[in-house]
């Protein structure tokens, strides 16, 4: 059963939106699935992108399709379906963030991802740290407010909807898709530029091919954050589907990210993860705006419930 704008879970227009599957004999909500990366869809974008002031780079859109997590909320969806149709006491909560991470990433600690390297140098797509909450390209003080007052809307809202949930005997998955190859870029005014030279096919292959499934399970120390049972459930998910699966190979919980700072504050009841964007959508286009494939959903949701 679907419903959707229950008093626990209060969707924001532009900001969040929550949808539940509840099966027949639920009595509280068992499983919070998040998708901090939600902002999917070209309407997304071109929403924000009308109500700012400032000077962007004319190709800011080419970066949005190519760093946005396509085929996630599919994913999330089907697998809050599915678990639901396969328990009848379960309770699933989708929470899809529809703020685009290419103005404001609402899977950041702000403070702490905005500290600059030590040679104050931009922060690269991938390394030792993450990617900033508020891009350097946002300038103009008014977007700038309008951008955190979504990002903080989207930060109550979603710590509310753990503490719904996790306390209470549930569990939440950080539900992502990741580009299928590591690219190493700054993030700045020329992002697009860079990544256009990088994905030619006579150098894209150089580039670092990420795993299948990267279940993100620990922090820069090594230290498991996770939940165990839910670790090896998704390495047995992936394991059934043939998938390359890694833990924490592609990068960790860094302290930069809001994933990292619901784990620990939960330890032990959440999992992150990543799935391939090529095995979610019918074409990898990283350009243009792309569709998830609902078969290719269906069979990664399908290998996960059952494993779940």
């Amino acid at each position: 059963m679907k419903t959707t704008g229950s008093r626990a879970f209060e969707s924001l227009p532009h900001v969040v939106e929550f949808t539940e599957f509840r099966g027949s004999r639920a009595s509280a909500p068992t499983v919070l699935l998040e998708v901090p990366h939600g902002a999917t869809r070209a309407s997304h974008f071109d929403e924000v992108r009308a109500k700012l002031a400032g000077d962007y780079p004319a190709d800011l859109r080419d970066f949005f399709f190519v760093n946005t997590d396509v085929g996630a909320p599919e994913l999330a969806n089907a697998i809050a379906a599915l678990h639901v149709e396969a328990d009848a006491g379960a309770w699933c909560v989708v929470a899809r963030c529809l703020v685009p991470r290419t103005f404001v990433d609402c899977n950041r600690v702000i403070e702490v991802a905005q500290r600059p390297y030590a040679d104050g140098g931009e922060r690269p797509s991938r390394g030792g740290g993450v990617t900033p909450g508020l891009h350097v390209y946002v300038t103009d003080e008014g977007d700038r407010a309008l951008l955190l007052e979504r990002y903080q809307s989207y930060v109550r809202s979603i710590e509310a909807a753990y503490e719904a949930v996790v306390p209470h005997g549930g569990r939440a998955l950080m539900v992502h898709s990741y580009a299928p190859r590591s690219l190493d870029v700054p993030v700045d005014e020329r992002i697009v530029e860079r990544l256009r030279a990088e994905y030619e096919p006579s150098r894209i292959e150089h580039w670092p091919l990420r795993p299948d499934i990267d279940v993100i399970a620990d922090d820069p120390s090594g230290t498991r954050i996770a939940a165990p049972e839910l670790v090896k459930a998704l390495v047995t998910a992936g394991d059934a589907l043939e998938f390359d699966v890694g833990i924490s190979r592609t990068y960790a919980l860094h302290e930069g990210t809001l994933a990292a700072s619901l784990g620990r504050r939960y330890v032990g009841k959440t999992l992150c993860f990543e799935v391939r964007r090529d095995h979610l959508v019918g074409t990898f286009t990283p350009f243009s705006e792309m569709e998830a494939d609902p078969s290719r959903v269906d069979r990664i949701a399908r290998a996960i419930v059952s494993a779940l």
